[in-house]
């Protein structure tokens, strides 16, 4: 029996608290579609491969650390489908900055993998964190 859709989040959420990029691009379908509306400029990713050279431009080990809460997964009509709510609790290691962002995603899960995807994340806080 493959992972239900609320399991594969469970396993998204923790690897991105835990910043472990490579663990990620497994959690999707070869064709995956993912948006994420509020980048600058809006994202549109295309293909398990597109998502994977999307977390590998990521450090490893970025500058904060986070922690998630406030985890509400909504269950909906279609049993592919999940709303996930939370927010990150982030704090910047270098600056000791703090600040705290909601997130929502709308996720389709097929056979223990995401197939379709639209996050809502707060690109910019983290952006204007991260800026000396």
């Amino acid at each position: 029996m493959s992972a239900s859709p609320q399991d594969v989040f469970e396993k998204l959420l923790t690897s991105i608290v835990k910043q472990d990029h490579a663990a990620i691009p497994a959690l999707y379908a070869d064709d995956v579609e993912v948006t994420q509306p509020m980048a600058q400029p809006p994202l549109r990713m295309a293909g398990r491969d597109r998502l994977t050279e999307h977390f590998s431009g990521l450090t490893a080990n970025l500058p904060l650390t986070m922690t998630a809460r406030d985890v509400v997964v909504h269950q909906t009509s279609d049993p592919e489908v999940i709303v996930a709510e939370w927010v990150y609790d982030v704090t910047v290691t270098a600056t000791r900055k703090t600040f705290s962002t909601a997130n929502v995603q709308i996720m389709r899960v097929r056979d223990g993998r995401i197939v379709e995807s639209r996050d809502y994340h707060d690109h910019s806080a983290f952006a204007a964190a991260l800026q000396p």
